[in-house]
């Protein structure tokens, strides 16, 4: 790398800004108190969450209604003072309820920044229309082809997106995005060789902000699973390097630039046990516990990180780990869709920069519905209710009764064999299609019959928010069983919903790679070395879910999207009931 970008002139006036919140407090006592307030996995969710997405185990056990852009808000309020900085952990954006994704979660984005987020880890919920569409929404512009919403030309993020373990494939400079003008105050020749030893960050890896006086560092990161659960097509450019090597990195960064209190906001979490209050650790701490990679993470990142807010597993829960060097530190997580708000208070010193570990406390707030609604959220959500509401309440089609996603033992669904066969009736022609494969983690909401059995396009939109295209390849029949197989690994269990034209038995008693047999279409057993067309959309056909044998097809060709294919069928066959679950058979 030769030079570094001098930046947009609106970032470093952020940046400024930011650097002079909390001044009154400069000349104070030696331990300088700092709370920070953050959210992860937003989901766009403006509305209040419906369901069991609406609701929380509080710390009594009872459970709660709680989200909504109006209460977070309320709640973001109450919880401020003049210490706080306000921080999130990724999928802000992505997988949203209509009113955010119809522009491209524009409007979620103008909620956040207008809330105070200053600095987020990128999620893999970013990278869902690709990293070009992540760069527009940072930096502004219209979109490429939709353009303007009705709010008229998108201005960029007012807060900072960070990802250190996100990395340009083939570069030799920074790209010209806000938030990388604090590197410039890195010597050069140790900039360089950081660089040149890591790698070339496709977003900026750290941010520093300044409250009461002391400097607070923040490092970002995203899962390393992001390339098997986005659209491969979408972030050929990028790779996605370890997260806790990147936290090194970030951390390696914040002491060339002297910042010594160090906060590592990353999008990866743990699973934990139900029916937990928010602020108990029921990860792998709990011998009976079952979680993901972040208490892994949280265990092994550099020692000189302080605090480690998590994000990804929608999970609620407070833990205290050891660093590398055997000190304790605090790791958490805050549910998801605006439930939760996790508020971290600790001290820094303001002699040697650094957070005295002893004062650290984390306490995952529920943004209960019990409070009066924030007055101004209020009407910027209704304003976009407003003009969406021509899109949302379009009638497609009818149901006779729920379509959802309970699952058989099988792994089939009514909603995901629905989809499945409206995904086969758009590709046959033109695609040649004989069947059609359904990813599970795509079937968003399940499709309700109240109160009459009318499906909106805004109902079906909340099942397959994502605008996948759909596509054919062409399989051997042994690859499709290979395929089949992949269902099944020692890791996971990714069941695909079927077409009706395709059957088979599933045997869980069988060894991984022996588990599918009988395979067949439309009642033609399956011949492996015969050619057959399957359909599936384009983020399975990238290999996505780890299906890599889609990415061995040949001939591929695209169609629609998946939701219009959703929609087309739904209109033709309407009303539309939920099929027997009897395409896969236990053998």
């Amino acid at each position: 790398m030769t030079r570094l970008r001098v930046l947009a002139a609106a970032g470093l006036a952020v940046a400024a800004t930011l650097s002079m919140t909390g001044q009154a407090n400069a000349g104070g006592e030696r331990l300088v108190p700092v709370r920070l307030l953050a959210l992860n996995d937003f989901h766009g969710n403006l509305e209040p969450p419906t369901g069991s997405s609406g609701r929380m185990i509080d710390e009594n056990g009872a459970t709660v209604d709680a989200g909504g852009a109006v209460y977070a808000a309320a709640w973001m309020k109450q919880l401020t003072n003049e210490n706080t900085l306000k921080v999130a952990q990724g999928d802000l954006i992505g997988a949203s309820p209509l009113v955010s994704a119809a522009y491209h979660d524009e409007p979620s984005l103008e909620f956040l920044g207008d809330l105070g987020i200053t600095a987020s880890a990128v999620g893999n919920h970013e990278f869902d229309e690709g990293y070009s569409e992540l760069k527009r929404l940072i930096k502004g512009g219209s979109h490429p082809v939709d353009g303007d919403t009705p709010a008229g030309p998108w201005q960029g993020t007012k807060f900072t997106y960070l990802g250190a373990n996100v990395l340009l494939k083939d570069a030799t400079e920074l790209p010209d995005l806000p938030g990388y003008e604090i590197l410039q105050d890195v010597a050069p020749g140790k900039l360089r060789k950081a660089l040149r030893d890591y790698g070339i960050p496709a977003l900026p890896p750290i941010a520093v902000r300044e409250i009461n006086g002391v400097k607070i560092g923040f490092i970002g990161a995203v899962t390393e699973t992001t390339p098997t659960i986005v659209t491969a097509s979408g972030i050929q450019e990028l790779k996605f390097g370890s997260v806790v090597k990147s936290a090194e990195f970030g951390s390696r960064l914040l002491d060339l630039l002297n910042v010594k209190a160090q906060v590592l906001l990353v999008h990866e979490g743990d699973n934990v046990l139900t029916g937990k209050s928010p602020d108990a650790c029921s990860t792998t701490n709990d011998p009976d516990g079952s979680s993901g990679n972040g208490t892994d993470i949280a265990t092994q990142v550099d020692p000189e990180i302080d605090l480690i807010l998590s994000g990804h597993s929608h999970q609620a829960y407070v833990c205290k780990v050891k660093d590398p060097a055997g000190n304790d530190r605090l790791y958490s997580q805050g549910g998801s869709f605006g439930r939760v708000i996790s508020q971290a208070d600790f001290k820094v010193d303001r002699k040697t920069g650094q957070v005295d570990r002893s004062t650290e406390t984390v306490d995952n707030q529920i943004v209960t519905r019990t409070i009066a609604p924030d007055p101004a959220t209020a009407q910027f959500v209704q304003l976009w209710k407003d003009r969406v509401s021509a899109v949302a309440n379009r009638k497609v089609g009818d149901v006779t009764a729920d379509l959802n996603r309970v699952a058989a033992p099988t792994g089939e669904t009514t909603l995901g064999d629905v989809i499945a066969d409206a995904q086969l009736e758009a590709t046959v022609t033109g695609g040649g299609a004989q069947i059609a494969l359904m990813n599970p983690g795509g079937v968003r909401n399940d499709l309700v019959y109240a109160p009459d059995g009318v499906v909106t396009y805004g109902e079906s939109f909340a099942v397959q928010p994502f605008s996948n295209l759909m596509q054919v390849v062409t399989l051997t029949g042994d690859r499709l069983d290979a395929l089949l197989e992949q269902q099944w690994t020692a890791a996971k269990t990714t069941v695909l919903q079927p077409s009706k034209s395709l059957s088979y038995t599933y045997s869980p008693g069988n060894a991984f790679g022996s588990k599918v047999s009988d395979i067949k279409i439309n009642g033609v057993p399956v011949v492996g070395t015969d050619s057959y067309r399957v359909a599936a959309n384009n983020f399975l056909v990238g290999g996505g879910d780890g299906f890599s044998v889609f990415l061995q097809g040949t001939d591929l060709w695209s169609g629609p999207i998946d939701l219009d294919a959703f929609n087309a069928y739904l209109g033709a066959h309407s009303p539309v009931s939920p099929p027997a679950l009897d395409r896969i058979t236990l053998g």
